[in-house]
């Protein structure tokens, strides 16, 4: 299950993968420079936007709800097009969006922060069938939103706190009682960044500056790091025709000059084959 490169288009803060389960294609995007990626017939396409873009669910075969620096739009694929959906801390220009997945309800969960990581400027919200709500205020860098399969729970984390919580939902996935840490990754130095679950509820999550991507059970049993060769792994995803290649997004931000010459993969985007096997990503319900 040795990662390969797998699209060498360098991000400076590559992140939110996304499988669409509809086309058979990974989608992701470059932060820092307002950008959504994918790969069609084997060549790089790009969006550019005016603002900053992070995270995505899907909504049929040619529309995405995006999560922005000023709130929720819905993306056509096919006509660029764009609508909006809610505002988001529109008001405020020192925050911007950063991760984000939507939930078995057919909801979507993401966070802000600030865009200098300023202490506690983040919140993570819920946006379900026209609310938006935030749950989560006082988060500095918001991180691994994933759900477990049957939708009955929710993990996130604040990465500069080295934390990963988990929070019960109710049958609407609404939170029902108050998070309880799941991961406390302090010890061992470890940054959470993005994650996923798999059909058993393992949690799959990134480890920036730790070049790997860490597999836990619901348990809390650290069952296996993937390796990937660059220094800010960021985000997985499971895709593949079988849900069995364990993408990655990596990142460049915060790598001096003489690490990006001497290790210019960082930033780009990796595969690797059969190291486990995902379950399709849940459409967004407008």
């Amino acid at each position: 299950m040795a990662a390969q490169l797998w699209d060498e288009t360098p991000c400076a803060l590559g992140e939110g993968p996304l499988w669409h389960p509809l086309r058979n294609q990974l989608f992701w995007f470059d932060i820092i420079r307002y950008r959504l990626h994918t790969r069609e017939t084997g060549k790089t396409r790009t969006w550019q936007f005016d603002e900053h873009v992070s995270a995505a669910g899907w909504i049929d075969d040619t529309r995405l709800l995006i999560a922005s620096e000023t709130g929720l739009f819905v993306f056509d694929l096919d006509d660029e097009g764009r609508a909006p959906v809610a505002d988001c801390e529109a008001d405020n220009p020192k925050t911007r969006s950063n991760d984000g997945r939507a939930d078995p309800q057919g909801g979507f969960w993401f966070g802000t922060m600030g865009k200098a990581a300023e202490p506690g400027a983040g919140t993570i919200y819920r946006w379900y069938r026209g609310e938006l709500r935030a749950l989560h205020p006082g988060i500095t860098i918001p991180n691994a939103i994933c759900f477990a399969p049957d939708g009955k729970t929710a993990y996130f984390a604040d990465t500069a706190r080295k934390t990963v919580w988990s929070q019960s939902l109710d049958a609407d996935g609404w939170p029902s009682a108050p998070p309880e840490t799941f991961l406390d990754l302090a010890a061992e130095g470890l940054n959470p960044d993005g994650a996923v679950t798999d059909p058993q509820g393992n949690l799959w999550i990134a480890m920036w500056g730790a070049s790997g991507v860490a597999c836990y059970a619901p348990d809390r049993q650290h069952l296996q790091t993937v390796p990937f060769p660059a220094r800010h792994t960021s985000c997985p995803a499971f895709g593949g025709p079988d849900l069995a290649t364990l993408y990655c997004t990596t990142a460049r931000q915060g790598l001096s000059a003489e690490t990006l010459a001497a290790e210019p993969e960082n930033g780009m985007t990796f595969a690797a084959a059969d190291a486990g096997k995902g379950r399709p990503e849940p459409k967004v319900i407008l």
